[in-house]
C-alpha cells in the first residue's frame, strides 16, 4: 500500500489521529493542489510555521524531475548525516550517499571544510550525476555544489535548505542562479532558516509523489 501524499510514519491508533488533524490544520493552511503546493504543506508541517510556505522557491520543474528521478533508482545525496538518516528507506528503491566523511585528505591538504571537500570528492567520482541532491546543513556544500553545476555537473534536482547566519541565504540564491542557467532545477527557500529536519522532509515528499499517479503542478 503507497503512503498518502504526506505520510507521518505513524504506526499506531492514536498516532495516526495526531497525524490526520495535523495533516487538517496545515491543508487549510496551505491550500492547493500543485505539486508545489504539496511542497509548501509539507514546509510548514516540517518547520511549524505557517509563513513559511511564502518563503519557498522553486525553480525549474524539481517536484516532476526530482518524482522521475525517484522512480529511476537515483540515488540521494546528502550533505550531512542527519538529512541522510531522515530520508525513509520506504517505497523506494534509491541508494543514499552523505558528502562528509569523503574528501578528508583533500580537506586537510586544501584547507577546506569536509563537506565542501566531501562534495568535490563524491563529484569526482559521478556520484551527483543525475542525483537527488539534498543540502539540509552546509552553505559551504551548497557553494561547491554549485560550482560544480558550473563545471558541468548535473544532478536531476537539488533541495537545499542550509540554515545558518553565515552565507546560508547566499548558498541558496547561488544555486537558484546556476541551476536556472544550466537547466538543473532547484527547490530552495530564502532567508536564513532551513535545517536537515526541512531537506529531509521535502526529499520525502519526492518519494510520496513518485509513489502516485502524476499530476498537473
Amino acid at each position: 500500500m503507497k503512503n498518502r501524499p504526506t505520510d507521518l510514519g505513524a504506526t499506531t491508533q492514536d498516532g495516526e489521529a495526531i497525524a490526520e488533524a495535523s495533516l487538517d490544520i496545515v491543508s487549510e493552511l496551505v491550500p492547493g493542489e500543485t505539486l508545489r503546493d504539496r511542497m509548501r504543506r509539507k514546509a510548514v508541517h516540517a518547520t511549524g510555521d505557517p509563513e513559511f510556505q511564502y518563503l519557498m522557491r522553486f525553480d525549474g520543474n524539481p517536484v516532476r524531475s526530482g518524482a522521475a528521478a525517484v522512480q529511476a533508482g537515483n540515488p540521494f545525496v546528502t550533505d550531512v548525516t542527519m538529512p541522510r538518516h531522515g530520508i525513509t528507506d520506504r517505497d523506494h528503491d534509491c541508494g543514499k550517499h552523505t558528502a562528509l566523511g569523503h574528501g578528508e585528505d583533500l580537506a586537510e591538504r586544501e584547507g577546506l571544510t569536509r563537506t565542501e571537500a566531501g562534495v568535490i570528492a563524491l563529484d569526482e567520482q559521478g556520484v551527483y550525476d543525475d542525483a537527488i541532491a539534498v543540502i539540509g546543513n552546509a552553505p559551504t556544500a551548497a557553494l561547491t555544489l554549485a560550482d560544480r553545476i558550473e563545471a558541468g555537473t548535473r544532478p536531476s534536482v537539488v533541495v537545499a535548505t542550509p540554515v545558518g547566519f553565515i552565507k546560508a541565504a547566499e548558498s541558496r540564491a547561488r544555486l537558484r542562479e546556476v541551476g536556472s542557467e544550466y537547466g538543473v532545477p532547484t527547490i530552495t527557500n530564502v532567508g536564513r532558516r532551513g535545517g536537515s529536519g526541512l531537506a529531509a522532509a521535502l526529499a520525502n515528499e519526492l518519494i510520496h509523489v513518485a509513489n502516485e499517479e502524476v499530476i498537473e503542478g
